[in-house]
């Protein structure tokens, strides 16, 4: 999932502020999908519920257009029936707020288990059905339902989750430490967008200006939170570039794929990608156990792969002291559901724009 423009950066504060002024500000960043779309087969887990390898599809960067087309085009895929950006902008302190309110307490005596979900390009949907489908796991699969935090950049949802930002993401880090004992309790942060060969992650709700996350950032995010025990699961293109920053005693650490490499399954035709099917859908359903759901899901995405005549991904992992035994003490305690088969969320909530 190449990033539509590898260049893209932390936006300047001075930016930030002018659009809080009322002035609209636009990108101009277009995503193109050009990967191939075989037919899907069926590969489904032993174990986990039936599903299809999802289509591969690659997003390339375009030409950036002249300042006043963008301004014009930053608004094309904005539906008529959504607040304002600028309202959404000014409304993410109480729509946070709102989200960690809704967060169910811990169950004292055992290990819990909390989620962020990022779905962070708001062009397409299937970041959008990557980070629901982490908060339907957690409540129907392991027995955590209120114990996930879903930010989103979508059309669909720009009134009712927060907004996969940089400043949401620590505003509810925050928040579930308040929730959470970071001392005993697991944190997972599951990422998804597209990535850039520098290694850059896509946060992108055209025309609202938000900061892109990079290794360095995240991981002074994480660095600053109390969580003992964390997994970061990140599910973008040359993601592998996050192990050596994120990587550390308690924590594990998936990505879809190896630092310089590409992962697959984004695009507007699909539903999920192939990480997601295979680690989320079918390892997970198969498994509790996260990192024998890691392998199951390298070895079916390697064979979708060479199936289609890709160049691997080669998912990485990343196994800190102790969390391995962690994960095992909160297995034991924990409700264990049944199979909770993938179903996206749903189209855009418009198709009329301005």
């Amino acid at each position: 999932m190449p990033s539509p423009s590898e260049s893209r950066r932390r936006i300047a504060l001075t930016a930030v502020v002018a659009f809080a002024a009322g002035v609209a500000l636009a990108t101009g960043v277009l995503h193109v999908d050009t990967g191939p779309t075989p037919a899907s087969t069926a590969a489904g887990t032993a174990g986990a519920a039936p599903s299809n390898a999802p289509a591969p599809a690659a997003s390339t960067a375009a030409p950036a257009p002249a300042e006043e087309e963008a301004d014009d085009s930053a608004l094309d895929g904005w539906p008529d029936d959504a607040p304002t950006p600028e309202q959404v902008f000014t409304a993410q302190p109480d729509a946070l707020r709102r989200a960690l309110g809704a967060l169910a307490p811990r169950t004292p005596g055992k290990t819990n288990l909390y989620a962020i979900a990022f779905g962070g390009d708001g062009s397409e949907d299937v970041f959008r059905n990557e980070a629901e489908y982490v908060d339907t796991l957690m409540t129907k699969r392991f027995g955590s339902p209120g114990h996930t935090v879903v930010l989103e950049n979508n059309p669909a949802t720009l009134a009712t989750r927060p907004l996969a930002s940089w400043t949401n993401l620590e505003a509810a880090l925050d928040g579930l430490a308040r929730v959470m004992d970071p001392d005993q309790d697991m944190l997972l942060l599951y990422v998804a967008t597209h990535g850039g060969s520098d290694h850059s992650l896509l946060v992108d709700m055209d025309p609202i200006p938000l900061d892109q996350l990079d290794p360095d950032g995240l991981a002074d995010i994480l660095a600053k939170r109390p969580f003992r025990w964390k997994m970061v699961v990140i599910n973008a293109c040359y993601s592998g570039g996050f192990v050596p920053k994120i990587r550390g005693a308690g924590t594990l650490v998936l990505t879809s794929a190896r630092k310089d490499r590409t992962s697959f399954g984004c695009g507007a035709e699909s539903d999920i990608t192939y990480f997601g099917r295979a680690w989320l859908a079918d390892g997970l359903n198969a498994t509790p156990d996260f990192i024998e759901a890691f392998g199951k899901a390298r070895a079916e995405i390697a064979g979708w792969e060479k199936r289609d005549a890709l160049e691997p991904s080669e998912p990485q992992i990343d196994v800190g002291t102790g969390i391995q035994d962690k994960l095992e003490a909160w297995r034991k305690g924990a409700s264990i559901g049944p199979v909770v088969p993938f179903q996206a969320a749903g189209l855009t909530a418009s198709t009329h724009r301005r």
